[in-house]
């Protein structure tokens, strides 16, 4: 499969069985038959050992791929490692109606990390917050003596910023230390750089440094990623009509945009996992940002074109790497960048950015037609069958026999397992 022969797009690909769908995700990205053969693998312990403290083994995740994706005119298989119903597919399925239309188109920001320092017994907070800014550019230098490979690629520390917050302690300083974190996401820099300037920061003020740590509410991270869902593809314009009516209940209402929201973070927190990054830190700052205005709201945004198509939008932080971490330790996270083919860190948060705007679109498209549960109940019926003790064969006619009947039980199943023996 050459470069302009590769194509995303796959008809049926669940129906091929895992073998064929490694042989297309292998000529697809490139892989040797080594690479390949890593899908099957697990996690080796002396790895895991490495990776956290009190190491007994590994826990698996399904990982699947996520087909159809046009990013920026570029084709991509997605892996997504989940162990929720629907996912995937509903993933692809998405994809494939923003394809009409040309896919996803994104920008991004800087990779512009924060890292705060929180000043304490400060005896005149506004001379002192004049002081640090006074005294910006040796604090800069000092910053970026701590990491000068980062500052040869480009990055490193680029401002301070100084807020004074009233607290029930009294006035407080907190110092923003702005570093650009390049193809890193960037704790670890950061928070070297913070403990760094403590000492001075103190010297400058007569305060007392408390807290020194890099900040996961990313708002100066921002991916963006937009699509045009084609009217006709998606039933007319009373569909089109009937998703907008459910998206303005996330757009007023927390209770709901939590909902609406997680459904995001299905499809982004997958992509996370799979590629080694770190997707709690992706969830806190999403959820943080998506509160900045007061209250908490829609991540995304829809409405209607003149042609009366779906635009879809999306903005949220997106504190990612390709390299440090897991990402560069794990083989099936390196495996799953390479069948990505990034580049940068900046890519991978456009390609998250467009798979969360996918989510959403799929889980509200179905809400508002069909309802949520047809396309979990097919993939739920098989584990409620696997519960039951079906194997092989018999788990999917236990679970097609349950979505047929709409009883999908733990004790159905088992008098259907009665009933097949």
């Amino acid at each position: 499969m050459s470069s302009k022969e590769k194509s995303s797009q796959v008809s049926g690909f669940y129906k091929l069985s895992i073998e064929k769908r490694i042989e297309f995700v292998q000529q697809f990205a490139s892989l040797s038959k080594e690479e390949a053969q890593v899908f099957s693998s697990s996690l080796d312990v002396e790895t895991a050992d490495r990776m956290i403290e009190n190491a007994l083994g590994t826990f698996e995740l399904p990982l699947g791929i996520a087909v159809n994706f046009i990013i920026n005119g570029k084709e991509y298989l997605i892996p997504m490692a989940t162990e929720e119903s629907s996912v995937v597919a509903a993933a692809s399925n998405a994809a494939k109606f923003a394809r009409i239309h040309g896919g996803f188109a994104t920008e991004c920001s800087d990779p512009l990390m924060i890292g705060q320092m929180q000043l304490l017994r400060v005896n005149d907070v506004a001379t002192a917050a004049q002081t640090i800014m006074n005294h910006k550019k040796q604090l800069l230098q000092l910053a970026n003596a701590q990491d000068k490979i980062l500052v040869t690629l480009g990055g490193g520390a680029k401002d301070i910023e100084v807020r004074i917050l009233d607290s029930p302690l009294g006035k407080m300083i907190v110092a923003h230390l702005i570093v650009d974190v390049r193809d890193a996401m960037g704790a670890n820099a950061v928070n070297t750089m913070c403990e760094a300037l403590a000492p001075m920061l103190e010297e400058l003020t007569g305060g007392k440094i408390r807290l020194k740590i890099l900040s996961n509410l990313a708002d100066r991270r921002i991916v963006k990623a937009k699509a045009v869902f084609d009217n006709k593809k998606m039933g007319g314009d009373q569909v089109v009509d009937a998703f907008l009516e459910s998206y303005t209940l996330a757009s007023i209402d927390p209770y709901r945009a939590a909902t609406h929201n997680k459904g995001i973070m299905n499809g982004i927190d997958s992509l996370i996992i799979a590629t080694g990054n770190d997707f709690r830190a992706i969830e806190a700052g999403a959820h943080a940002y998506a509160a900045r205005n007061g209250h908490y709201t829609s991540l995304t945004n829809y409405h209607k074109d003149k042609e009366g198509n779906l635009v879809g939008e999306i903005e949220l932080p997106m504190a990612v790497g390709i390299v440090g971490g897991a990402s560069s330790i794990h083989p099936k996270a390196k495996l799953c960048q390479k069948i990505l083919g990034l580049t940068t860190a900046k890519e991978l948060g456009e390609i998250a950015a467009s798979l969360g705007l996918a989510q959403n679109f799929a889980a509200v498209f179905a809400l508002s037609t069909v309802g949520i549960q047809k396309g979990h109940m097919s993939l739920h019926a098989k584990n409620i069958a696997i519960m039951a003790g079906a194997t092989g064969e018999l788990i999917d006619k236990i679970a097609d026999n349950m979505v047929e009947e709409g009883n999908v039980k733990l004790d159905r199943a088992k008098e259907l397992i009665s009933s097949f023996k």
